[in-house]
């Protein structure tokens, strides 16, 4: 495969297909719409997975797992949720194929072998879990349940890209059940927090906290919460989402539990989510012409040691010493690779760690050797420097955490250049079209504004910031009176 790369300026859709694929963290498959994660891209989703994981499981969570398969009828119980993803729906109606009797090695499916009711392969759990949680809760002594599943979901996309959007994709769901209101809406905040707090601080990615307009909620939520962030193209990407569900799925399903007075009241909920989604925010939050830039904390290499020799005796050598130097890193907990491969050539084997986004690269030959020194290249800035081999684990994790400031710093100062007031329709036209980023602009609170600002401009509301600060102002598009300003952004 070639590894050049379309530059961002003349093709950003391209650019990105080409860091997916050419830094091996995904390919094509033969399922329409669907992708294949390699292992580059997988290792970088377990990094992402493990340090959610452990989030989760500090805050009082549990893992389980539920069902691919929701029958149709739990499905249609919580309307608006079933309205909300019945486009996007995949349905098994049978459960078996045969051979076709007018065409040898042909097969079909059996039409004896109907379902006697359909299934849907889950969008999302909230149907066949909330089915489960009506046996697991009688009373309040049972109550909270903290639940996290790790899982594949299906949504029929149409229009898919690699990460971004494809019909089957891998994400956590926390499902969660609640004796009042108060704790189910401070669970919803809790998670939101949690999610804005790996974006930032393990993905170096600048999250914006917000609520979603009633329009942009989930289906079935009564508040959605959400983080969103800004991708270098100006378009906003939606990195999390955690939902206060009210009692809905509680009264859909009939799961109610006696409180303290012995009173049978409804349970509250909440349900939230990130997906390997996050790893396309990662790949255009961060990466450049020459390929990936991944944030040291989750990347899957942190540290690559290339040997520069000439025979095996030079080799030898400088090999006794970096395996010193291995020893010393991996120590330190820092994931590390020696590449003493004899198949490519240290400038081949430059640009191919360059393009998987390595953070810190070190080179080391014969008189560096002498010298008691190595050059560490940094995948960030592209910054060269000779350093003593004394101290070089240390300095390494060091540099890792510079690094890993250094690309949130860099993010951050794009982000907050990138979010501009408009106080009229023509100017807000005009920031969309010729800057893109976040346009804070007064909305008059109605679906029908929100719909027609998105029908002209394809921007829509990415979300009301959390402590958002009231101000008196008029609608961009109707003039109509207006309380706060909201952020508008097209987005992925």
């Amino acid at each position: 495969m070639s590894k050049e790369i379309t530059s961002r300026a003349t093709d950003y859709s391209q650019w990105y297909n080409d860091l997916v694929l050419k830094g091996e963290l995904a390919d094509y498959s033969a399922v329409r719409g669907c992708m294949v994660i390699k292992p580059y891209g997988y290792a970088l989703w377990e990094n992402m997975q493990a340090a959610l994981d452990k989030m989760f499981k500090d805050t009082g969570h549990v893992n389980a797992y539920f069902p691919l398969f929701v029958p149709k009828s739990l499905f249609e119980a919580e309307e608006k949720n079933a309205e909300g993803f019945a486009k996007e729906c995949a349905i098994v109606t049978h459960y078996r194929l045969k051979t076709d009797p007018d065409h040898k090695g042909k097969l079909i499916v059996d039409p004896e072998a109907k379902l006697e009711e359909e299934l849907i392969i889950r969008p999302t759990s909230e149907a066949i879990i909330w089915n489960t949680y009506k046996n697991w809760i009688q009373s309040y002594r049972d109550l909270p349940i903290l639940v996290n599943q790790w899982a594949n979901v299906v949504r029929w996309e149409m229009r898919t890209r690699l990460f971004l959007r494809t019909a089957e994709f891998l994400w956590q769901e926390g499902h969660t059940a609640h004796a009042t209101k108060e704790e189910a809406v401070e669970e919803a905040v809790k998670m939101l927090d949690v999610y804005a707090d790996f974006a930032e601080n393990w993905m170096a990615l600048p999250v914006i906290r917000g609520v979603k307009s009633e329009s942009e909620r989930f289906a079935g939520a009564v508040d959605t919460y959400c983080i969103e962030a800004l991708m270098q193209d100006g378009k906003a990407l939606q990195a999390g989402t955690s939902h206060f569900l009210g009692q809905n799925f509680a009264k859909a399903f009939d799961v109610k539990f006696s409180d303290k007075e012995n009173k049978l009241e409804y349970v509250w909920a909440t349900s939230w989510g990130v997906s390997t989604r996050l790893i396309g925010a990662l790949v255009m939050a961060h990466s450049d012409d020459q390929g990936l830039i991944l944030p040291p904390r989750i990347a899957p290499l942190q540290v690559v040691i290339v040997p520069i020799y000439k025979g095996e005796e030079q080799k030898a050598v400088i090999s006794a010493r970096v395996n010193e130097i291995v020893k010393e890193l991996k120590a330190l907990g820092i994931r590390v690779k020696y590449d003493d491969s004899d198949n490519s050539r240290p400038g081949w084997k430059f640009a191919e760690y360059e393009m998987k986004g390595v953070p810190v690269r070190l080179a080391i030959g014969a008189r560096d050797m002498e010298n008691n020194m190595v050059e560490v290249a940094r995948r960030d800035t592209k910054e060269k420097s000779s350093v003593s081999l004394d101290g070089i684990a240390a300095h390494v994790k060091n540099l890792l955490d510079e690094i890993q400031q250094n690309l949130f710093n860099k993010a951050k100062v794009f982000r907050d250049e990138n979010i501009r007031k408009a106080d009229t329709w023509d100017e807000f036209v005009q920031l969309l079209d010729e800057k893109g980023g976040f346009v804070s602009a007064h909305w008059d609170g109605t679906a029908e504004t929100e719909e027609e600002i998105k029908e002209k401009t394809k921007a829509t509301i990415r979300c009301i910031p959390v402590n958002n600060p009231m101000e008196d102002g008029k609608c961009i598009l109707s003039g109509k009176p207006s309380v706060q300003r909201v952020l508008f952004a097209r987005a992925y």
